[in-house]
């Protein structure tokens, strides 16, 4: 379970490094889209599309379907809770780092005043 969790991280962080990506789930959730239109609106090839999709798509965030010869997207059943977890994790930790941080800092302000 830990390595498809990993894998599905992966998979999602890869997805959502991209700036067009991130801005092609923006526009779904705002409504279905065809790849055509993906594409007008981002200024790009029908093909470069297509990539992002798939891309989105193997993550599990895009689904797709085609009717004729349109192939239509929309947001994927998936969420982000796993992502979401696992980023909660690590601002806590940093959290606690930063808060350790601020107090040594402050015992150093004190020390100096007192000196």
């Amino acid at each position: 379970m830990a390595q498809y969790q990993a894998a599905a991280l992966d998979a999602s962080f890869a997805a959502l490094s991209d700036p067009t990506r991130r801005g092609v789930l923006v526009r779904l959730g705002r409504g279905d889209a065809s790849i055509t239109d993906l594409a007008t609106r981002f200024e790009m090839t029908l093909t470069g599309m297509k990539k992002h999709v798939g891309v989105l798509e193997d993550a599990g965030l895009v689904t797709t379907e085609k009717v004729g010869r349109v192939r239509t997207c929309k947001l994927g059943p998936r969420r982000l809770d796993t992502e979401l977890a696992w980023l909660e994790r690590y601002r806590q930790l940093w959290d606690e780092r930063f808060d350790a941080l601020d107090g040594l800092v402050q015992d150093l302000k004190r020390k100096e005043q007192h000196s």
